[in-house]
């Protein structure tokens, strides 16, 4: 599990959570309007089998949308673009990264909004500094 200790203890200790390792979906099968069952696949011993359920969350990992960056911007060995730390500055001036593409510890809503508004102040910034007399 990649969630604190806390959360992936509180998680393992809930009586209606099952977390299933090793194992992944291979086919949702339902009514055509709710979810009846899914068909798993255990990645070790490839056996198949069939678990009745009710409700499915399904996520894992995450890559940055960051793919038409490469070889222009820094990106760091998951795809993220790299930043002058405490900053949006990336290592071309006047470009700047926010949000999920360069946040690879919070990725939340609330981070992505405050370091797009961080980028925004550093790009009018940067443009004054540069472009002053469009002032």
């Amino acid at each position: 599990l990649r969630a604190s200790k806390v959360m992936a203890n509180r998680l393992s200790t809930h009586p209606k959570v099952t977390i299933l390792y090793n194992t992944v979906p291979i086919e949702c099968k339902g009514d055509g309007k709710l979810l009846g069952s899914l068909d798993l696949q255990d990645t070790v011993t490839k056996e198949t089998r069939s678990m009745d359920v009710n409700g499915l969350f399904y996520a894992i990992g995450h890559i940055p949308a960051t793919s038409l960056f490469k070889g222009q911007l820094n990106l760091d060995e998951d795809g993220y673009i790299k930043t002058i730390p405490g900053s949006t500055e990336t290592n071309i001036p006047g470009v700047f990264a926010a949000g999920d593409v360069q946040d690879k510890k919070y990725r939340q809503a609330v981070t992505s909004a405050g370091t797009g508004c961080m980028a925004a102040l550093d790009s009018e910034r940067w443009l004054e500094e540069h472009y002053p007399e469009q002032h």
